[in-house]
């Protein structure tokens, strides 16, 4: 079978993951990671909404990896994006950087905001 290498116009693809880190662009990142707009920045997991809400406008679609398992988000944040226009999806973490690479090579406007797997 044929495979096509996937090409990445603009912005920070996700690489790999380990226990507790993420390879983002080639480069290892500790801990949680909030990757938007071709930028990484640390992120403290579900608690941390100022970084994720500041997305609003700037991105359509938010994929939040809750880390080895689907985990719903605490006080009502995801209604609260929502209702800031940002489409948002809630998968674990593996999946989110899977998600997030596809919806990158397609263009789209999207960030995801992943927490690190044990």
């Amino acid at each position: 079978m044929k495979l096509t290498d996937m090409t990445i116009p603009d912005g920070l693809p996700i690489d790999g993951y380990g226990p507790g880190f993420f390879r983002i662009a080639g480069e290892i990142h500790e801990g949680g990671a909030l990757v938007a707009e071709g930028t990484l920045l640390p992120w403290q997991g579900p608690g941390d909404e100022a970084p994720l809400m500041a997305l609003e406008g700037r991105v359509d679609i938010l994929l939040i990896g809750t880390g080895e398992s689907l985990t719903p988000l605490p006080n009502r944040l995801q209604s609260r994006l929502e209702a800031a226009g940002l489409g948002v999806e809630l998968m674990s973490s593996p999946s989110a950087a899977r998600s997030y690479n596809v919806l990158l090579a397609e263009g789209r406007r999207v960030a995801v905001a992943l927490v690190p797997v044990p």
